[in-house]
């Protein structure tokens, strides 16, 4: 098993992932409209280069933006590696700032993030609710029945990284 960028893989490989754990490729939050399938990452693939995390990020000159984090098998350290795999890379390209976004139903985001250093930096309201008139098929509520209002962004500096 092993980390490897996302251009290695197969890219019927890499759609077929998106449309199976997001059910489209695309991404819509306050940040931007986001083709995943078109963008930098890394993946943690099996020894048959099956999909078992995938990554996928921005670089906006020194700050980079993760779009989307996946992990299919939970608690072995795939989400951390490939995390790891980004910030290194945005450090290497001069980042000062990592960034993402989540909704504020995503309390295992929350978590996960906030343990590997990132800091809540901000509280969209209602940004979802402007991400549905583009992409109604967003869910009005989410984990925990938590309805889904608010993105929540997220920074780690890189002196942390």
């Amino acid at each position: 098993m092993t980390v490897i960028p996302i251009q290695q893989l197969p890219q019927d490989d890499v759609l077929q992932f998106f449309k199976e754990h997001w059910g489209s490729t695309e991404m819509v939050i306050s940040s931007g409209i986001y083709d995943c399938s078109k963008l930098d990452g890394f993946a943690y693939v099996d020894e048959q280069n099956s999909i078992l995390g995938l990554i996928t990020y921005i670089i906006r000159a020194e700050e980079c933006e993760i779009i989307s984090l996946d992990s299919i098998v939970e608690g072995k350290g795939i989400g951390s590696l490939i995390v790891q795999a980004v910030e290194h890379h945005a450090f290497e390209q001069g980042c000062s700032m990592i960034t993402l976004i989540t909704t504020n139903d995503n309390l295992h985001a929350l978590k996960f993030y906030q343990k590997r250093g990132y800091y809540l930096v901000e509280i969209i309201k209602n940004a979802v609710e402007q991400a549905r008139a583009y992409k109604p098929e967003i869910p009005l509520i989410g984990n925990d029945g938590i309805p889904i209002r608010d993105e929540i962004r997220l920074a780690k500096q890189s002196g942390l990284l």
